[in-house]
């Protein structure tokens, strides 16, 4: 991770004037960031347990074929309270890895490669490829705020519940896509706690990508175009033909998404500002012309009509696009859809092997907010206003269990990170016991090569 990037997360949050607008913003607050409750969050609730057994993938020692050094070689990082960057930390148990944040009490835990050797003593090898990343979890970043030029309730580090479902949009699209299209099963995502969602595929098959299939991968995704103000197209679609991919995104996701919440949630065609991006998009000037004129106009008549504006004036921009004969006309309908709705990817964060992501069951220093699972069967429901905090948890943990009249404390499994944790291991269990089979099978395989080689 690079200065920039430690940087860029730590950036504080923007009030946005936006509210002006009709807009209720509801920010991500920043709570007072209290280290002594982060301690007391870290003595009590964090699932140590749970995270060892994800990061070793079975390698427990419970089986002869355990790789004993797998969990060893992973790379944690933390950033400290006094702005201290620590990386290469490592831990040979739970129990270590436990101790180390207990006494640290870090601000950030980001969890990086498996290497070749143990990350805290790779000086103590020399040769060129001695310390190499040889495993790491196929990963995806997504940041609310690289669509700030397509939504208008909020900007930068802020959310909302009007812009927060652009990055619900971004999970069906990208777990759909990597079950259906490159049969991964074992996915899990997660809230940054402030303004995104990370995810990380952790199929064997995916954690043991090299740089170039994962660059691969990311280019899958990439169909909108970054920094890319100065040309009408935003996005790149292919061919003439959608891909089969893009095709299930755009009519099971992104349309529905697009004409029954964007359009109307975020007024994208109720003032000249916002419907001039759009009439941008269509290289047609004829067309965008004759638009122009006719909701310049009529917007007294329109604003009047009892059918909300930025509807109207959509059906009448696919009227006049899907009446031309061009088929390419009738394309910057998708495109404009595409643009203003198809996940934005970091995809340097995707790319590297060796790239750092924020730990899950983190706390977010800015918000207070723990970075908990998000389901994503169920990922319309997240509310990431909701989410456990530091404060809201030790109230939990100090209130007293009524139910047996006897005063005694809650435990961690009994505040309201428990469905988080309950998210969490139904995605560990199956995980865990498709490492243990492919395990098994690879012992067995092992021992029927060494029993056919003493009998030749």
């Amino acid at each position: 991770m690079t200065k920039e990037e430690i940087d860029n997360d730590r950036d504080d949050m923007m009030i946005d004037e936006r509210e002006q607008q009709g807009f209720p913003l509801m920010q991500c607050v920043q709570e007072e960031f209290d280290p002594e409750q982060l301690k007391f969050y870290y003595g009590r609730l964090f699932p140590y347990a749970d995270i060892y057994k994800w990061m070793s993938y079975g390698n427990d020692r419970k089986h002869p074929a355990c790789d004993l050094s797998y969990f060893g070689r992973r790379e944690f990082s933390f950033i400290l309270g006094n702005d201290v960057y620590l990386r290469y930390q490592s831990f040979n148990s739970a129990a270590q890895m436990e101790n180390s944040i207990k006494s640290k009490c870090p601000f950030k835990i980001d969890i990086g490669a498996v290497y070749s050797v143990d990350p805290a003593k790779r000086n103590a090898y020399a040769g060129e490829n001695a310390f190499t990343p040889v495993e790491k979890e196929l990963v995806f970043d997504i940041d609310m705020s690289d669509y700030d030029d397509v939504r208008y309730c909020c900007s930068g580090a802020n959310i909302c519940q009007k812009c927060w479902p652009l990055m619900t949009i971004a999970i069906k699209v990208i777990d759909s896509a990597l079950r259906e299209d490159f049969g991964f099963t074992h996915i899990l995502w997660v809230y940054s706690g402030r303004r995104g969602v990370h995810c990380w595929v952790c199929d064997a098959r995916a954690r043991r990508l090299n740089n170039a299939q994962r660059a691969a991968i990311a280019d899958y995704f990439h169909v909108y175009k970054v920094g890319n103000e100065n040309s009408r197209k935003k996005v790149f679609l292919g061919g003439p033909a959608l891909h089969p991919s893009l095709v299930r995104s755009y009519q099971q996701v992104l349309r529905p998404f697009f004409e029954e919440d964007l359009l109307c949630g975020q007024s994208l065609l109720e003032t000249e500002e916002k419907f001039e991006k759009i009439l941008e998009m269509i290289p047609d000037e004829s067309i965008t012309a004759k638009l122009r004129g006719e909701w310049l106009g009529n917007h007294h008549r329109s604003s009047n009509s009892k059918e909300d504006i930025n509807r109207v004036r959509w059906e009448k921009l696919k009227s006049h696009l899907q009446s031309g004969k061009q088929k390419w006309l009738r394309r910057c309908i998708e495109e404009i859809i595409f643009s203003y709705t198809y996940p934005r990817l970091d995809m340097g964060v995707t790319k590297l092997t060796n790239h750092l992501l924020k730990a899950p069951f983190c706390v977010h220093p800015k918000t207070g907010r723990v970075c908990v699972p998000i389901d994503p069967k169920h990922c319309e429901e997240f509310d990431p206003m909701a989410v456990p905090t530091l404060s809201s948890l030790k109230k939990e943990l100090d209130t007293p269990d009524l139910e047996n009249g006897e005063g005694k404390k809650f435990e961690s499994g009994r505040t309201s990170l428990d469905k988080s944790l309950t998210v969490f291991r139904l995605f560990l269990d199956p995980l865990l016991k498709s490492c243990k089979e492919e395990m098994e099978i690879s012992y067995n395989a092992k021992l029927q090569q060494s029993k056919s080689s003493l009998t030749w």
